[in-house]
């Protein structure tokens, strides 16, 4: 009798430990079976592609009319500087989420360092920065539906068609399951930006220089000559090309193995920084002053058509991150802690749609009243970019290490981290403060020169008629 008990008994317990093995203990989702939603499924190779489709989206498109403003010398350093500055901060974002298991985003950062004042100020900033991200994201949609069809239709349309497309896609509710279409999305934005790239090197001139009989001759500049407000907020564009490092906490609270997270980090902004490099220095080096804004408008005609074809999917696909990230967000800090979370009841459908819906209507509002792409693109940089990108890393380091007598007694290092983070923190505070200031101007001008009628026009923003 004892030998087909005992197997009962082993029967019995392998069951429970297979069931066991469908059940994860999250310290953000809490238990998660496969009843539910899988939040911890994106790999090594997604969170990298991911990283990067967040980073290269609307920011690129930028870069060339920055360094218009900056100058080619002055424009390449501060890039540099601005991705060796984020490159640091995400990689802080992996080191605090692997010291403090419960962080979902940067708020809860913020609530641990700061109590609930930084919590209150860091959830407010995170959702309007990507509020205003999926804005930029619904502007830069309608410019290339504008371009693709030669301004078929009022402009408004093509912001309304591009925020329902928009809604329809963030609604997808895990990363592992958005991976797929950010394998797409990178390809077709790259494509794009080759296509233009290679286009400006081999025509005549682009597509804005005067028609004259004599050779062109490209005017960029070695160095810039602008006034300071142009200047600090060309500098807020390239930041804001870099400033996809707040939703690597997202990222990182989705993947299955957060220990790859350092690499993942490091290859993402390596691949950025040489994409970035190297389409922003011939595009301007070709172009000069004729450089458009967004840049794919650069070669005008049929490869303005051809290039906004292809990006068109790529810049769909930045929207849906955008859009999900701040929508996820509010979901997990809604539902955090009840079943609801991690299940498909009613409650947590009505809760995720509402999220997506909301975020996408205000950023329908944004990109319908701010329809200049580079103005709102140094806004979000200059205002909300610092505060999202370096201030609370260097904050992020300091709370974990100026206390730690092991590793003050290391000496120089430490000194030298004491030393870096806090002039992270400041040149934050500087970029945020002088940033925003020059943006607003820029604002200010560019709605004096349309006389106050820019706001929900029907107006060709893609300069195709």
């Amino acid at each position: 009798m004892s030998g087909p008990i005992d197997l009962e008994k082993d029967d019995v317990n392998a069951a429970e430990s297979v069931q066991l093995e469908t059940v994860v203990v999250d310290d953000v989702f809490g238990e998660m079976t496969d009843e539910g939603p899988n939040f911890r499924n994106v790999g090594f190779l997604g969170t990298v592609i991911l990283m990067m489709k967040t980073q290269i989206g609307l920011g690129v498109l930028a870069i060339p009319s920055a360094l218009d403003v900056l100058g080619m010398v002055p424009g390449i350093i501060c890039m540099l500087v601005i991705a060796c500055m984020t490159t640091w901060s995400g990689y802080m974002v992996g080191e605090f989420k692997i010291r403090h298991r419960e962080v979902y985003s940067i708020d809860d950062a913020g609530g641990i360092i700061f109590g609930s004042p930084g919590r209150a100020i860091l959830s407010t900033a995170f959702c309007l920065y990507y509020v205003f991200n999926s804005g930029s994201a619904i502007l830069g949609l309608s410019i290339g539906m504008n371009a693709v069809s030669t301004h078929a239709t009022c402009t408004a349309a093509y912001v309304a068609v591009a925020a329902i497309l928009g809604f329809a896609f963030s609604s997808i509710r895990t990363l592992g399951r958005i991976t797929w279409l950010a394998w797409i999305g990178l390809p077709c934005i790259l494509t794009a930006i080759i296509v233009v790239t290679i286009a400006v090197g081999v025509q005549d001139r682009p597509a804005s220089a005067p028609k004259t009989n004599d050779p062109w001759v490209s005017d960029w500049a070695t160095y810039g000559t602008t006034g300071f407000a142009k200047a600090i907020a060309a500098v807020s564009n390239l930041l804001f090309a870099f400033s996809g490092t707040p939703g690597f906490f997202s990222i990182v609270s989705e993947m299955r193995d957060p220990a790859a997270y350092g690499k993942a980090v490091i290859a993402c902004q390596a691949g950025v920084t040489v994409v970035y490099t190297v389409i922003g220095c011939i595009i301007y080096y070709y172009c000069g002053t004729h450089v458009s804004s967004p840049a794919l408008g650069s070669a005008g005609g049929a490869i303005k058509i051809i290039s906004y074809a292809f990006a068109l999917p790529g810049l769909l696909v930045t929207m849906t991150i955008v859009t999900h990230i701040p929508a996820k967000f509010i979901l997990v800090h809604v539902l955090r802690g009840s079943r609801h979370l991690v299940n498909n009841t009613p409650t947590h459908w009505i809760t995720w749609l509402s999220c997506t819906l909301g975020i996408t209507v205000i950023a329908w509002i944004i990109a319908s009243t701010i329809p200049v792409f580079d103005d709102l693109v140094s806004l979000i940089g200059a205002l909300l970019g610092p505060l999202m990108c370096l201030q609370p890393m260097g904050a992020m380091w300091l709370y974990d290490n100026w206390g730690d007598e092991k590793t003050r007694t290391a000496g120089i290092k430490w000194r030298f981290m004491v030393f870096w983070s806090i002039t992270i923190i400041l040149l934050g505070t500087f970029l945020m403060v002088a940033g925003t200031y020059g943006s607003v101007m820029n604002i200010i001008e560019s709605y004096n020169k349309s006389g106050g009628s820019a706001a929900f026009s029907c107006a060709d923003n893609s300069n195709s008629v």
